[in-house]
């Protein structure tokens, strides 16, 4: 066997060498093993032994050996996850879904190429300015076809506008047509001549608008009513005529029917007042914009007319014993009338605010003063010799609904929209003392008692609630009176003159009357339809009430 495999010769060895590529076998090494980071990892030695890894169990819940410092910062080693989408270490990742590398844009830059991948699933990378998503191609046709899609349909709506047929609209005469329509009637009809009536009924309109108009040119005037200015003695209609004083402890009783109604103002009625100290006559403020004097006794008459809102009035008021009184207009407009003669006195203001309430001072030594509870949160004090501002209140956070003197005519009370009370100190601009709390409501009339001991206010809440009007003003909670409708409306409030009643208008039209030592409501009377708001207790007459309603008139009940 020796010879047999020392055999050969230079031939056959030339033979082997001679074989062609294609029977050549070459050998091909393949690795199964899974792919390992071995970066920084070495082999410690442990319990004694060289060249075994420092692993604890995958169970384990904690290590029962110090580790050296280079392992515990190592980096994670291990075989790759094959169901790793990213092919990925989890050590090396920041974000559940693999790594987020910051990237700092403006936000309109994001939005434009986030609204961009939602609509074509492409997106440029912020790093390297690439498009990623769909490739760059389709989106380019795809914003082609867009394009060419509205250039078809502008040239669409170019080619239906050339093709449109001619309007039948004459363009030279507005709203004609130059053809007859289908719908139309076969005969058109011709416009016919007035009749005699006609012709007069259009000329009486046009003349009561000339009227009108003429009428509106004057600012300020008045119309008298009476036959006479004055009588036989030289008195006037203003003076208060003998026996209406009121006696001094005159007893009130309840009213039970009306004895007599106004109707002169075209609209609804919105203040009243009695002439002070007599009653004979009465003062109204229309939402027409006029102020109507009435006497009370007699032919109950009305005697002069005083013409110059151009809006409805708010409140009138009578100044110096009835001799001036004082309206206020929602025209933003504060003015001052001769009772007698009607003449305009004064006029306050910039009309850049209006008025909700005015007041006179009622010390006869200061007759030239007007307190006005302004919209724009304060009250104003004028001279009304001049018309000027000469004090300014201003802590009210709301608009100023009532204004009252109280304590000897040394203090007065506002109050407001803001629901508080304040009280000032006559002629300082500093408030001595407010009154709030949650549980109160705005404040829209307001009277005092005959003794000057109590106030009274018209409370948001179908209330009357009582203040005491000494020195220290403090609510009286025994003292409230209910049981009527009140709440949106500026109700007129008062007190009858011997301090027994208690008397509202109310939101349905109604009169309560309550007694001031039980609080029990002792009549209601239906008074007006409507909104009854304003009434007022007669100064001299013990059992006549005044009241006045939004349905234009005014009823004086007995």
């Amino acid at each position: 066997m020796e010879f047999i495999g020392a055999y050969g010769d230079d031939d056959g060895e030339k033979e082997r060498n001679s074989c062609s590529p294609r029977e050549e076998v070459t050998e091909v090494i393949k690795s199964c093993a899974p792919e390992v980071f071995v970066t920084d990892t070495d082999i410690v030695e442990h319990n004694g032994r060289l060249g075994s890894s420092v692993l604890p169990a995958a169970t384990a819940r904690h290590v029962e050996y110090n580790l050296p410092r280079h392992l515990m910062h190592a980096p994670v080693a291990g075989p790759r996850n094959p169901g790793d989408s990213l092919n990925m270490p989890v050590g090396t990742r920041n974000h559940w879904s693999g790594q987020a590398e910051d990237a700092h844009m403006n936000s309109f830059a994001f939005n434009d190429q986030y609204n961009t991948f939602s609509k074509s699933g492409a997106a440029v990378d912020p790093h390297s300015g690439d498009i990623v998503g769909k490739s760059s191609v389709a989106a380019v046709q795809k914003a082609a076809s867009r394009a060419g899609s509205t250039r078809r349909k502008k040239q669409k709506l170019e080619a239906g506008q050339s093709q449109r047929p001619e309007s039948g609209i004459a363009l030279d005469r507005p709203f004609v047509l130059k053809t007859r329509q289908p719908w139309a009637e076969d005969v058109v009809p011709v416009e016919q001549e007035l009749t005699e009536a006609q012709q007069e009924y259009v000329a009486a309109l046009n003349q009561e608008k000339e009227e009108k108009a003429a009428l509106s040119g004057k600012e300020d005037y008045s119309i008298f009513h009476g036959l006479k200015g004055e009588d036989y003695q030289g008195r006037t209609w203003v003076d208060i005529p003998s026996g209406l004083q009121r006696e001094p402890d005159g007893k009130c009783f309840l009213p039970k029917r009306v004895v007599h109604a106004w109707t002169g103002h075209s609209k609804g009625v919105n203040s009243i007042q009695f002439f002070p100290s007599s009653g004979h006559l009465l003062l109204s403020g229309g939402l027409d914009g006029k102020a109507k004097i009435w006497k009370t006794t007699g032919g109950r008459e009305c005697m002069r007319t005083y013409i110059g809102h151009s809006k409805g009035i708010r409140e009138c008021y009578f100044a110096e014993h009835g001799r001036k009184f004082v309206t206020a207009a929602y025209d933003k407009g504060i003015k001052l009338w001769d009772t007698e003669t009607g003449s305009m006195l004064q006029r306050f203001g910039d009309n850049s605010a209006m008025a909700y309430t005015v007041r006179t001072h009622p010390d006869p030594s200061q007759p030239d003063v007007l307190l006005a509870g302004m919209h724009n949160k304060k009250i104003l004090q004028f001279d009304m010799r001049s018309g000027d501002v000469v004090q300014e209140y201003n802590y009210h956070l709301g608009p100023v609904n009532t204004i009252t003197f109280i304590d000897e005519n040394r203090k007065f009370l506002s109050t407001s929209d803001d629901k508080s009370i304040r009280v000032w100190e006559f002629g300082v601009p500093v408030q001595a003392k407010c009154l709030a709390d949650p549980s109160m409501h705005a404040i829209s009339s307001a009277a005092t008692s005959p003794s000057g001991k109590w106030w009274l206010g018209q409370s948001a809440d179908n209330r009357i609630v009582t203040y005491s009007a000494s020195e220290s003003v403090r609510h009286n909670k025994k003292k409230t009176f209910g049981g009527h409708s009140s709440a949106g409306y500026a109700c007129q409030i008062g007190v009858s003159h011997d301090g027994q009643y208690v008397y509202s208008g109310d939101g349905e039209g109604k009169v309560f009357i309550w007694s001031w030592k039980t609080k029990k409501i002792l009549r209601s009377l239906k008074a007006h339809e409507g909104v009854c708001i304003g009434c007022q207790w007669h100064p001299t007459e013990t059992s006549k009430i005044a009241t006045c309603g939004w349905d234009s008139t005014i009823r004086l009940w007995d």
